[in-house]
């Protein structure tokens, strides 16, 4: 059993999970980098800020809430994990599929960057909740040190993101949003097996 405050995921784990999640912001970023046509490094670093900074509060915020609940849900707690990521990333998985394109305006201000950051920071919230289920596993790492990576892979990415988005246009929004889809299906179902079969 783990003490109070660490979670059952490991350093590689964890690091997969956060560049999963960021995918989604990291496509907005690429948009808002089109939309800019000219950023410059430090509207790119704003636009990290906003995205990092609502990845990194949204899991907080899902395991203070699933903390509440974990005792009673610790027999199902590995299908409550993959079917919660499995959802996020199928979804991810059939948005990249489908193709729709979003044309975002160029403002960086509240009323243009919450909306955006609440939107693509709403998965991390459902894997927080998933965190407060994942007590047992060979390595875990604190909840502090989780969200500040998780948070500082999507602030890295999304400033990326706006550079890219920039230079080489949207080609990489759908494949962002397919490989973070594929990612976060390919934890869940690590996750799951390795509570099945004890691993």
């Amino acid at each position: 059993m783990i003490s109070e405050g660490e979670i059952a995921v490991g350093v590689g784990e964890l690091l997969l999970l956060a560049v999963g999640l960021s995918m989604d912001a990291f496509a907005v970023a690429v948009c808002k980098g089109l939309a800019l046509r000219q950023p410059r490094w430090r509207d790119a670093a704003l636009v990290g800020l906003w995205f990092g900074a609502f990845q990194a509060g949204m899991p907080l915020l899902g395991y203070a809430l699933g903390a509440r609940f974990s005792s009673y849900v610790q027999m199902v707690d590995h299908w409550i994990a993959f079917f919660l990521l499995a959802a996020i990333g199928v979804n991810m998985i059939r948005e990249a599929v489908k193709g729709e394109e979003e044309t975002l305006d160029a403002g960086l201000g509240l009323r243009a960057m919450l909306p955006l950051a609440v939107a693509t920071s709403i998965d991390a919230l459902a894997v927080g909740v998933t965190f407060a289920f994942l007590e047992e596993g060979r390595s875990w790492i604190g909840v502090g040190p989780a969200v500040l990576m998780i948070g500082t892979v999507t602030f890295c990415l999304s400033g990326l993101g706006v550079r890219l988005g920039s230079h080489f246009g949207s080609r990489y929004e759908r494949r962002a949003q397919l490989a973070g889809g594929v990612i976060l299906l390919l934890l869940g179902l690590r996750i799951l097996l390795r509570d099945l079969l004890g691993g």
